[in-house]
C-alpha cells in the first residue's frame, strides 16, 4: 500500500511538473501566479496546490522557469521542451532523441535528473553555445522502459543496495531490509525499482528474484535474458491452457482445407533443430511447369486471439536463440510438437502454391489453409550432399539418423530442379539490386555441461539458399497479392529503407585502408558495389570486420503497416509469412491474410500498427540478448586459452583503446590504452588510429597484431587483451 502511495505521488509531481511547462510555453509572453495556473491544470485539492506551489519554487531555483515578478512565472526565453527517448553513454552522460530534430540533445550527467537508459522524456534545450551542439536538461520522465534490473547484492545488517550490472544504470538501488527476500550477500538478483524520491541519493527497490550466484552457467544466461526483461519460463497458466489444447488432426476440419497429404513434400532445416515451421511440396504439372508449394505451420488455429496464448505470444513477439538454448515464442506443446511439421505426420498448414516454369517465373499462385504428410525430414548438411553429389545415397557422414540410408529418385528430382529454380531466382534479385548479407555465423561445440570446446563457423551454401530463395518468394508474394489489392488493406510488411548516406561515406573511408571502394554513382552501382565488397572479402583477414560495418551501415528492418519497400532484398512489397511458431508479425499475416481471402473488410490500422512497434522493439531485444551471450560464449572459451598466442585484426578504435578480434575464432577484445606502454599513445579520429607521441608508432582500424588474454569478466562480459606487437 505504502509502494503504490509513494509511486502515485512521484507520478502527481511529474504529472504538474509537465503541467507547469506546458501552461509557461504555450504563452511564453505572459506571466503566471500558482492560482491561475492551478485553474490551467484543474488543481483545487490542498495537496495538489502545495506540490504546485514547492514545483514552482524548485523549478525557478534550478533556473527552469523564471519569476517575473513577485509570484508570477514566465518561462525561459529561447528554451524549448521537447519530448524523446534518452540514450546514456557508458560515461554517464546521455543523449535525448527527437523525432523531428537534426540533432540529438546532449545530457550532461549532471542534469539527467534521475532518467534510465531508454525512458521517455521532457527535456528543456538550451540556447546553442560555441560548440554549436544542442544541450539539454531532463524535467521530467514520462514513461520508464523498465523497472526491473540485475545487478549483485551488497548486503548490510539493515540494509542493502543492489549493484546494477548494466554498465548505462548509473546508480545503485537501495533495497530495505524487509524487502531482500530470500537473497544471500553476493547473489546475482533482479531488483525492481519502486520509487525515487526527490531527495534520495539513490532509487528504492525489492527484490524480486534470485539468479544464483555470479559466473556459473544458468546464472549468466538467466541474466542476460533478464536484462532486456525477456522471460526464461511460461507462466504456469499458459502451459497449462496450452496443453489442454486439442491437437489431433480431424478430417471434418481437413474437409475445410485444401488436402495435400499425398503430394510429395519434406523439410529442410539445422541438424539440431527442434521445430519444422516449413515445407516444400513438389509435382511436375501436365504442361512441363511445376507446382511448388511452400507450407507454413498454421500456429493461428491454436493460438486464437485474445486468449492467454495470444496474449503470451504477442509479449513475446519473438522466440530468442541463445548459444545454448532457445527461449520459445510458444509453449512446447506448441513449438515441438502440434506445429513442427514432422515427417510421417499430418498437419495443419497455411500454404502459398505457385506454378513456376523452368525460368522461374511464377505463372499462377494460390494462398490458403492446407493439410500436408511430409515424407522426409532433412538436414541442410543431407540436402547439401545430394544437390552436390546428384545422388539418392546419403552418406554416413552427413546422415543425422546414424547410419548412411537412401532416398526416392522423386525426391532427389524434387531437390535439384528446386535448387535449380533456387540459383535463377537468387541471381535474378540480385541483378535487381539485393544485396548480399552472407555473414559468417559464430558457433559452438558445446559439452555437457554447456562449456565450449571448439567454434566453428557456419556458411550458408546452396541447401541454406534454396529454402531461403522459396521463403523470400512466399513472403513476397503474399506482401503483394494484399498489398496490390484496392481499396488498400490493412497489412503487416516487414520494411527496410535505404542506408544513410553518411554511414555509407564512413564505410567507404574504412574499407578504403583495405584496397577496396564503393561506387556511389546512383542506388543501383552502390548495391552492385556493396556485393562486390562483400564478395571481394570473403576468406580475408578483416571479412567480419567489414560484414559488421556493411550491416551496421544499413537501415534497421522493421514491421509497419506502412509500405516503403525492402531495400536489402531489392523487393517493393515483402512481409513476414514463414515462421509463425517463432514470430509473432508471421501469426498476425496469417490471420490478416485469412481475413480478407474470406472477404473481410480492412482492419484498423492504428491498432495493427502498435503491434508492429512492439514486435520490433522485441525483435531487436532478443537480438541484443542473442549476441550477449555469444559474447559471453566467446570469454567462457578464451578462459582456458590464456597462455596462448593469437593473431587478430583491429576492429575498432577508440580514445580508451584498440578492439581486436582473433582472426580463427572471431573472438574480440580490448586493449586497454593504458596498457600500451612503449609509447604515450593519443586518439586520432581521422585515421581511426593509436598514434606514439614520441616513437609514432600506429595502431590503425584493419592492423594485424598480436594479442595474449589478459582478463576474462564472465559477470561484466569483458575480455581484455595484452598487446604484443604487430603480427
Amino acid at each position: 500500500m505504502v509502494k503504490k502511495k509513494k509511486r502515485a505521488n512521484q507520478h502527481r509531481k511529474n504529472e504538474i511538473t509537465r503541467g507547469i511547462f506546458e501552461v509557461l510555453e504555450k504563452e511564453p509572453n505572459k506571466s503566471f501566479n500558482y492560482k491561475q495556473i492551478a485553474s490551467k491544470l484543474d488543481i483545487s485539492d490542498t495537496e495538489g496546490r502545495n506540490i504546485l506551489i514547492k514545483r514552482l519554487g524548485q523549478l525557478k531555483a534550478k533556473e527552469r522557469i523564471r519569476e517575473f515578478e513577485r509570484g508570477k512565472y514566465k518561462s525561459l526565453e529561447n528554451k524549448f521542451l521537447h519530448e524523446g527517448k534518452i540514450e546514456v553513454t557508458a560515461r554517464g552522460n546521455a543523449y535525448v532523441i527527437v523525432d523531428g530534430l537534426d540533432d540529438d540533445i546532449f545530457i550532461s550527467n549532471n542534469k539527467i535528473n534521475r532518467a534510465f537508459d531508454g525512458d521517455i522524456v521532457e527535456v528543456l534545450v538550451k540556447p546553442k553555445r560555441k560548440s554549436n551542439k544542442l544541450e539539454g536538461e531532463v524535467v521530467s520522465i514520462i514513461k520508464r522502459k523498465k523497472n526491473n534490473f540485475v545487478g549483485v547484492l551488497d548486503l548490510h545488517k539493515s540494509f542493502a543496495f543492489v549493484r546494477p550490472t548494466d554498465h548505462k544504470m548509473y546508480t545503485d538501488i537501495f533495497v530495505p531490509i524487509n524487502l531482500v527476500g530470500k537473497a544471500k550477500n553476493g547473489e546475482k538478483v533482479i531488483v525492481e525499482v519502486l520509487s525515487w524520491e526527490e531527495e534520495a541519493d539513490s532509487p528504492t527497490g525489492k527484490v524480486v528474484e534470485v539468479l544464483g550466484l555470479p559466473g556459473l552457467h544458468d546464472t549468466e544466461i538467466h541474466a542476460i535474458l533478464a536484462e532486456y526483461g525477456l522471460p526464461h519460463r511460461f507462466p504456469k497458466e499458459v502451459d497449462h491452457f496450452a496443453n489442454q489444447l486439442d491437437t489431433a488432426i480431424k478430417e471434418d476440419e481437413v474437409s475445410k482445407r485444401r488436402d495435400m497429404r499425398k503430394v510429395l513434400t519434406f523439410t529442410i532445416d539445422p541438424k539440431d533443430a527442434k521445430d519444422f515451421d516449413d515445407a516444400l511440396s513438389f509435382q511436375q504439372l501436365p504442361n512441363g511447369n511445376y507446382e511448388v508449394g511452400i507450407h507454413i505451420a498454421d500456429v493461428s488455429y491454436y493460438v486464437t486471439p485474445d486468449s492467454i496464448l495470444d496474449e503470451e505470444a504477442y509479449e513475446r513477439a519473438t522466440s530468442v536463440y541463445l548459444v545454448d538454448r532457445v527461449v520459445p515464442m510458444l509453449p512446447e506443446i506448441l513449438s515441438n510438437n502440434a506445429c513442427s511439421l514432422r515427417p510421417k505426420e499430418d498437419k495443419y498448414t497455411f500454404s502459398a502454391i505457385f506454378e513456376i516454369d523452368n525460368n522461374a517465373e511464377v505463372k499462377s499462385e494460390w494462398f490458403g489453409r492446407t493439410a500436408i504428410h511430409s515424407d522426409e525430414r532433412f538436414a541442410y548438411e543431407e540436402a547439401q550432399f545430394i544437390i552436390e553429389n546428384k545422388t539418392t545415397e546419403i552418406d554416413e557422414e552427413v546422415s543425422i539418423r546414424g547410419n548412411a540410408y537412401s532416398v526416392s529418385e522423386d525426391i532427389k528430382e524434387a531437390v535439384l530442379k528446386l535448387n535449380s529454380l533456387a540459383e535463377i531466382m537468387r541471381d535474378r534479385r540480385m541483378n535487381a539490386g539485393a544485396i548480399s548479407f552472407d555473414k559468417l555465423e559464430v558457433k559452438f561445440n558445446l559439452n555437457k555441461e554447456n562449456e565450449p570446446v571448439s567454434v566453428y563457423f557456419k556458411e550458408a551454401k546452396a541447401a541454406n539458399k534454396l529454402i531461403e530463395e522459396f521463403m523470400l518468394l512466399a513472403n513476397r508474394k503474399v506482401a503483394a497479392f494484399i498489398g496490390k489489392q484496392k481499396p488498400k488493406k490493412t497489412f503487416v510488411y516487414r520494411v527496410h529503407d535505404e542506408p544513410n548516406e553518411e554511414k555509407l561515406m564512413t564505410l567507404n573511408g574504412i574499407v578504403s585502408k583495405f584496397g577496396h571502394k564503393l561506387n556511389f554513382q546512383n542506388k543501383k552501382t552502390v548495391s552492385a558495389s556493396l556485393n562486390k565488397l562483400l564478395e571481394d572479402v570473403k576468406g580475408q583477414k578483416e571479412q567480419n570486420l567489414v560484414d559488421t560495418l556493411a550491416i551496421r551501415s544499413m537501415s534497421k528492418a522493421i514491421y509497419t503497416t506502412d509500405n516503403i519497400g525492402h531495400y536489402g532484398l531489392a523487393f517493393d512489397y515483402y512481409s513476414h509469412f514463414t515462421s509463425p511458431i517463432r514470430r509473432y508479425p508471421d501469426v498476425m499475416v496469417h490471420r490478416l491474410l485469412q481475413h480478407y481471402l474470406s472477404g473481410g473488410k480492412s482492419e484498423n490500422a492504428e491498432t495493427v500498427e502498435e503491434k508492429c512497434k512492439h514486435s520490433s522493439d522485441m525483435e531487436y531485444l532478443a537480438s541484443s540478448a542473442e549476441r550477449d551471450s555469444i559474447k559471453y560464449m566467446q570469454i567462457k572459451f578464451m578462459q582456458d586459452h590464456k597462455d596462448q598466442e593469437f593473431v587478430g585484426v583491429i576492429s575498432g578504435v577508440t580514445e580508451w583503446g584498440i578492439y581486436v578480434e582473433i582472426i580463427e575464432n572471431k573472438c574480440e577484445g580490448m586493449v586497454r590504452i593504458r596498457d600500451i606502454k612503449d609509447d604515450y599513445y593519443t586518439f586520432d579520429e581521422k585515421q581511426y588510429a593509436l598514434v606514439g607521441e614520441r616513437r609514432k608508432k600506429v595502431y590503425q582500424l584493419g592492423d594485424e597484431v598480436r594479442v595474449m588474454v589478459k582478463d576474462t569478466d564472465l559477470v561484466k562480459r569483458h575480455l581484455d587483451f595484452s598487446l604484443l606487437g604487430k603480427a
